[in-house]
């Protein structure tokens, strides 16, 4: 039998990695052609890697959890393909298979057979669950065969999403090992007994041996020691209070958010906005666009047509920075908040978003609101937005304060439309009337763009949304 190497797929120009979360497949299982085998996730979305082949899966070469590049073979399943081989007079089987196998299952064999060498652990080996911390099972079976305890194990300062001990992280330790045996032993109490004296003099046992100047030495690994020290204090907390562990996608936002706050100066400006026009095109027109293009009439897609209009008239602000310089994007791709099945939020991206009719527009935000609903966005559908737009008014928000969906340098809050009383003004006069208005938020990167430019956008929002025409077709 032929053997197959199911690899992580390509997901997108700047997806290079995915986690494993779950294997939906065992090994012996029967999988057919375009069948799911396993589901991953990037820092964007999950989705699935379907079989390419049909047969049985004989190999995993990683494990839930592990972090896997774009490209890497994952899997091995054995196909039908090559049975006839098995047939032909030979000597013993195993001799005849090895004679007639093809240079890249042989390949294969060598892949197969060197990751067995990590994933197949002893069964006297030791366990590590009683660890707090997350160590992915290659990372586990390599501790084992290596006799790392757990305190060695998590000591080691993790270079993979979430500070997670990564596999070279664990050979990078395992290689540098015996060149500091005093770290290992010294009393967890002992100032002074980490690399830093071993790093800044080469002679290391002479400079224990001195009686003041490795005092100033040994005293910034206890400094660097103390945020450590702080993050371990545990939260109190009495018997009636529920302790629950974030999951994977909101640990990510969490970190985005905490991110750009850190990277962009964040300012805001806010226009109130009469929609009334707007308000009354749709409630008329709503029906019979709906039976005509099979498609719901919201306002979002209103919204985004006069957004990525306004765009066009001010091209700095769809832009991006990369440290002291700025790129101005040709396309206006404009990223859409939606809500997740799990209640989290999602940025899909309507590409070139200024190209589009009102349709047009409508097709494409009803379809990534639906597919992001049911959890079937691509990694591709999330990648390459340059400015954003969220609908807070969506949860009944007057207005808010988004932050910045980095690289870009703006985002648009659009706020829930409330009837009011407001002055009209008239050839013959003011007067009150009954309107329908909304608070436009936009927040902007104050390192490149200023308040001119920021309140210029909003306004010119503002003035499209007011002019909109009560008598314009679809």
């Amino acid at each position: 039998m032929a053997r197959f190497e199911l690899k992580l797929p390509k997901m997108g120009e700047s997806v290079a990695e995915a986690t494993i979360t779950n294997w939906l497949k065992e090994i012996g299982d029967k999988i057919e052609m375009d069948e799911a085998v396993l589901e991953i996730a990037t820092d964007k979305v999950d989705s699935e890697v379907p079989s390419e082949v049909s047969g049985t899966l004989v190999e995993k070469l990683f494990g839930k959890d592990d972090l896997v590049k774009v490209g890497q073979t994952i899997a091995i399943i054995e196909t039908e393909a090559g049975a006839a081989t098995e047939t032909a007079p030979a000597a013993p089987a195993t001799a005849t298979i090895q004679e007639t196998e093809a240079p890249a299952v042989a390949e294969v064999n060598k892949i197969v057979e060197s990751a067995k060498q990590y994933t197949a652990a002893p069964a006297t080996s030791k366990d590590f669950s009683e660890s707090e911390k997350f160590f992915s099972p290659l990372v586990k079976n390599i501790a084992k065969e290596e006799g790392i305890s757990i305190t060695e194990l998590e000591a080691i300062n993790g270079s993979g999403n979430e500070g997670r001990v990564t596999k070279n992280d664990l050979l990078e330790y395992i290689a540098n090992r015996g060149k500091t045996p005093a770290a290992a032993s010294e009393p967890a109490g002992t100032p002074g007994a980490t690399v830093t004296p071993a790093a800044t003099n080469p002679e290391p046992a002479v400079q224990q041996q001195a009686p003041s100047a490795p005092q100033t030495a040994t005293q910034q690994p206890a400094k660097s020691a103390e945020p450590a020290a702080a993050k371990a204090i545990p939260v109190s907390v009495n018997g009636q209070d529920e302790i629950i562990e974030m999951d994977r996608m909101r640990k990510l936002i969490s970190g985005y958010m905490v991110q750009s706050v850190q990277t962009s100066a964040h300012v805001q400006s806010f226009i109130e906005v009469d929609v009334t026009s707007i308000w009354d095109w749709r409630e008329k027109n709503k029906n019979a666009f709906e039976k005509r293009e099979g498609e719901k009439l919201t306002f979002t897609p209103i919204f985004m047509e006069i957004v990525a209009k306004a765009l066009k008239d001010f091209p700095m602000m769809n832009i991006s920075v990369e440290g002291d310089y700025i790129i101005k994007k040709k396309n206006i791709n404009l990223g859409m908040a939606a809500a997740l099945p799990n209640g989290n939020l999602i940025v899909p991206v309507i590409k070139n978003a200024d190209q589009l009719n009102l349709i047009g527009m409508a097709k494409a935000v009803n379809d990534l609101g639906n597919r992001a609903k049911a959890g079937k966005l691509k990694p591709d559908d999330t990648q390459g937005g340059t400015y954003t737009v969220t609908n807070v008014g969506t949860f009944g928000s007057v207005f808010g304060t988004p932050i910045i969906n980095q690289p870009q340098v703006g985002i648009l809050a659009l706020g829930a439309i409330r009837k009011v009383p407001a002055v009209i003004e008239t050839p013959d006069g003011d007067f009150i009337g009954i309107r329908k208005k909304m608070f436009l938020s936009h927040s902007y990167d104050h390192r490149v763009v200023d308040g001119a430019l920021g309140g210029s956008f909003v306004k010119r929002v503002a003035d499209y949304m007011e002019a909109f025409d009560a008598n314009r077709d679809f």
